[in-house]
Formats: structure tokens, sequence, C-alpha cells
């Protein structure tokens, strides 16, 4: 039965239902998630369609990625730490009305500019709602369960990044981009009965404000996880961006092939999520380096190999293995960095993850626009293997986290 407890909040005891009300409301927050990251992305396969529809270069196409992830990045403490004393259940519903009604203004947009405004939309929900959902699963299930709450509500990021895009680039080859988004619009209102129906009332019970936030980027462990994740994300994102343009004009791969080729990323993707998962507990730093080994193999080999089917849809597998672990990887580092702050950790995982996001489509589309696809992908190497570096001078070097004296 759920029980009602008394919490402190700023030096004042409230109410606060401590309900155990299962795994329904832990899969509304997940296909919370799942639906931002989804519509986050969306616009990677549908990037020369829409482009030509508004007569724009896939570079400023490519603001469709870049807006959103620095409108989080600043979202992410600030609405955070602004609404914490408001009730956490309205304020994901709030955040998931608004992605609706993105995606429904990129629907029907006639002009490129309402359509960077619906980006803007995204942002502020990404960063929002991301930061909020993320430290919930001990709220919603009993203590032995929130590890594999906690899994879930996380699983949405990984499977989010690697569905989107095919998703997304199936449904505009089927019906066109209009209905892609038109359909992540139903998807969000749909979560949002979701999180009204199971969700219980959620009263803030912890305040996070920016003084913990600065606080914690005073400790080593949390910097490096913002450098590991600083690198590998502007590798993904700077080349994984601008795939398409990579397979219509290296590959000369047709608009069907492309969709398959995508699939089969994000049926890749999906494996490299169980199987970063399975294994970054107990090995946080060959997971982490070993994605970013692979995405470096794959982004630097892809210009040379690429130009075949064969060797583009054997890169595009190993790519997506190594992405899927990524998120997770990530996360894991920022949660080793600051257990005693949870809510703060995602929320600096959010900022760092979205705001990198964005850079890297910023900086992808600025040299698409100035050499050529390959180009963009030899970029993405680098900076990939810079960051498999990173790793190995650190490997030495003890996890982030408390010392033995259970100092953080």
């Amino acid at each position: 039965m759920p029980t009602t407890t008394s919490v402190s909040v700023d030096g004042q005891l409230i109410s606060s239902r401590s309900p155990l009300t299962g795994w329904p409301a832990v899969v509304s927050v997940m296909l919370g998630i799942f639906a931002i990251v989804t519509t986050e992305i969306l616009p990677i396969g549908l990037l020369t369609s829409i482009g030509t529809s508004f007569t724009v270069s896939d570079g400023m196409a490519g603001l469709m990625m870049t807006m959103p992830g620095f409108l989080a990045a600043i979202a992410a403490p600030l609405v955070t730490t602004a609404t914490a004393r408001f009730d956490r259940r309205l304020m994901l519903c709030v955040f998931m009305l608004l992605l609706a009604l993105a995606n429904f203004l990129a629907a029907a947009a006639p002009d490129y500019w309402l359509v960077l405004a619906s980006r803007v939309m995204v942002g502020i929900t990404i960063g929002g709602f991301w930061s909020i959902g993320a430290g919930l699963a001990e709220r919603l299930v009993p203590p032995a369960s929130v590890g594999r709450a906690t899994a879930v509500i996380f699983s949405a990021v990984p499977l989010g990044s690697v569905l989107g895009v095919p998703m997304g680039t199936l449904i505009g080859d089927l019906a066109g981009w209009r209905t892609a988004f038109a359909l992540m619009g139903v998807l969000a209102v749909g979560v949002l009965v979701m999180l009204l129906l199971f969700v219980p009332p959620l009263p803030p019970v912890q305040a996070t404000r920016l003084s913990v936030l600065g606080g914690m980027l005073r400790s080593s462990g949390t910097r490096f996880a913002l450098l590991l994740t600083f690198l590998v994300v502007l590798a993904h994102f700077g080349a994984y961006t601008y795939v398409t343009p990579f397979l219509e004009q290296v590959t000369h791969a047709g608009d069907g092939l492309v969709t398959a080729f995508l699939l089969l990323y994000g049926a890749a993707g999906i494996l490299g999520n169980f199987l970063g998962g399975a294994w970054v507990a107990r090995y946080p730093r060959t997971v982490f380096g070993l994605a970013a080994g692979l995405i470096a193999a794959a982004t630097l080999l892809l210009p040379t190999l690429g130009r075949w089917e064969a060797g583009a849809v054997l890169l595009l597998v190993v790519w997506g293995v190594a992405y899927g672990a990524v998120p997770v990887a990530s996360q894991t580092w920022f949660a080793k960095s600051a257990p005693h702050a949870p809510e703060a950790a995602s929320v600096l995982f959010t900022a760092s993850f979205q705001a990198t996001i964005s850079l890297g489509a910023l900086v992808g589309g600025a040299v698409l626009d100035r050499t050529s696809p390959s180009a963009v992908m030899l970029l993405g190497g680098c900076t990939a293997a810079l960051m498999v570096l990173a790793v190995g001078i650190r490997f030495a070097e003890p996890l982030p986290g408390p010392d033995c004296k259970g100092r953080p």
C-alpha cells in the first residue's frame, strides 16, 4: 500500500506520498523520454527532403539538430532549478504537452523558420523532462527494484537514438516528412495520457540548486565524465547527422536502400544498448573506450569502404552497435561521480549530452557545406579517436566516485 511521509524541502516539512505504483509509471516516464529523443533526432533521416521542401542547404537544415540541443543544455539546469518547488508529475505533463505542440507545428509549418521555432520548443522539453524524469525511479517502485527501473527509464535514450532516424526515414519515404512529425505529435499525446493515468502526484523532495551543480563541477570525476561525453557525442553527431547525404552522394544509395541501411543501424544499436548495459557497471572504461574506438573505425573507413553498398552497411552496423552503448556508459560515469545527488547528475548528463549534440551538428554542417560528406566522416573519426586516447591515458586511475573515506 502507498504510504505518506514527511520530507524536508528547504527546511520545511511537507507531506510526500511515497507511491509504490510499479512499472506502469516507470514505463510512462520511459516512453516520454523515448518520444523526446526520437523527436530530437527525427530530422537526421529527413534532412534532405526537408531541405528540399524549403530550398535550404543540408548544412542549413542541420540547424534543426543544432537548436534543440543548445536550448536543452540551457534548459536542463535552469528549468530544473526554477521548477524545484512544483509537483514533478505536473511538470512532466506540461513538457509532454509542449512536445506534442512542437511536433504538430513542424508538421504544419509553411516556412522553415516555423520549423526552427518548433525545435526551440523541443529543446526546452528535452532539458526539463529528461532532467526531472531520469531521477524518479526511486519514487515509483520499491527500493529493491530501483536499479532495474532506472535502467528501463534510461533505455529510452539509446532506443530513441537508434530507432528514431530509421523510423522517421521510413515514414518519410512512405508518407512524407510532415506525416512523421504529425505521428510523433500523436505519440506525445498518448504519453501525456499515460502520465496522467499512471504517475501519481510527486511533490518535490530534494531541490536541485545551481550551487549543487557548481560543486559537482569541482569533482575531477565529473570533469572527466564531461570530457568523455563531449568527445564521443561530438564525434557521433558531427558525422551521423549527415549520414543520409553521405549515403546518397558517396554510396549512391536510393531512398529505399538508405531506409534499409538505417533500419539495420537501428537494430545494431539496440544490440549495443543491451551489451553495453550488461557490462558497463563492471567495466565502464572498457565499454566506453571500446564504443568510441568502434565509432572511430567505422567513420574513418566509411569514405573508402562506404563507396560500396556492402561496405557501407557493414560499417553502419558496427557504428550502431558502438553508439548503442554510449548513453548508458556516459550516464554511468556521471552517476559514479555524484552518487549523493542523482538528479543533479542527471542534469549535468542531459546538459552536456545535448550541448554536444548541437555542437556536433553545427560543426558537421559547416564542414559539409564547405567540403564533402566524406570529410565529415573523417572529422568524426578523428574526434572519436581522441576520446579513446583520453580513456587510455586514465585507464590506470581509479573510477570516479567516493574515496575510501566516503567523500565524493
